[in-house]
């Protein structure tokens, strides 16, 4: 693993905890922005489900369903995630420093998967990273899937593998949290 990989992916668990806190402090929520902003966080829940289905790490280069739209539909559900506790937290400091953070970090971390799945599929991934953008996706698939798939369909067992019902949890405690933060600043 490369110095600058080793950067980005120890500061970014590092950096997050930190900014937890600060978002915690800073964050002025309502009602209503706890309610949009759980909205969104679900949808990026549910993108992200999704995407946990036919992910198989370290086996196949997944190319089917999310994956047909954008290379990365975790980190774009997480873009949601984002986006929604940056709401729910009511403050425009709190939600521009959740945006950033995401912004500049898993930028990052989505330049080293790709360079690590570059150089376990080669050729395969450069075809199928031409054809489906980076981060935002296509409203319409575009080619045919890469043969490096070996199941294209969602798959409930690897759902629960790739362990996706933690970022529920997660999305469920942080919304607590939010409402916490009401309760006592309220």
């Amino acid at each position: 693993m490369s110095q600058q990989r080793n950067f980005w992916m120890r500061w970014r668990v590092r950096t997050g905890y930190l900014l937890a806190v600060v978002y915690w402090l800073l964050s002025t929520p309502a009602p209503r922005s706890i309610f949009l902003g759980a909205i969104l966080a679900l949808f990026g829940l549910l993108i992200r489900g999704a995407a946990a289905g036919y992910l198989r790490k370290y086996e196949a280069l997944a190319t089917a369903g999310p994956y047909a739209f954008t290379r990365n539909p975790l980190y774009f559900g997480s873009g949601f995630l984002a986006l929604g506790f940056a709401i729910a937290g009511g403050s425009w400091l709190a939600g521009l420093l959740v945006l950033a953070y995401f912004a500049i970090f898993y930028y990052q971390v989505m330049r080293n998967e790709e360079s690590d799945l570059r150089h376990r599929y080669g050729a395969v991934y450069d075809e199928y990273a031409a054809r489906v953008p980076l981060f935002f996706p296509r409203l319409a698939r575009s080619g045919s899937e890469s043969p490096a798939v070996s199941d294209r369909s969602f798959s409930w067992p690897q759902y629960l593998r790739n362990r996706e019902y933690k970022e529920l949890i997660g999305a469920g405690a942080g919304v607590g949290i939010v409402w916490l933060r009401l309760w006592i600043h309220g």
